[in-house]
């Protein structure tokens, strides 16, 4: 029961903070929703810092691993917006905005949580 309401609060924590940054960088107009990016980029960069110091001679304990990886973490970043927000971009016609989206996302998400574990590993 501990376990859910460590993954409980900081779900709810990650989330609120990514609403908050979807309601000040997202914009309509921009085509690039700009917090979901944020948030998801953020996120992959916290969660490889985060596992990294857990697996490193256990720095942190399981439970604030709960807490910030799979509570906050899974709550501060999102895949359906961002597949939602793919859908309206093709829905749109804005296929150029779309890919260059897509890609950044993938690439950069990839590249923050490899950043993260090795800015654990050698620092």
């Amino acid at each position: 029961m501990k376990q859910l309401l460590l993954v409980f609060l900081g779900g709810g924590f990650g989330s609120a903070l990514r609403f908050l940054l979807g309601k000040y960088l997202n914009n309509a107009g921009a085509g690039i929703p700009y917090g979901t990016f944020a948030a998801n980029v953020l996120g992959s960069l916290l969660i490889g810092i985060i596992l990294g110091l857990a697996a490193k001679n256990e720095a942190i304990s399981e439970q604030h691993t709960l807490l910030l990886a799979t509570g906050f973490c899974g709550g501060f970043t999102t895949f359906s917006t961002f597949a939602y927000e793919n859908h309206v971009l093709l829905k749109s016609g804005d296929f150029t905005t779309f890919f260059l989206y897509t890609i950044a996302s993938f690439v950069i998400g990839f590249a923050a949580v490899f950043l993260g574990l090795y800015v654990v590993k050698y620092f």
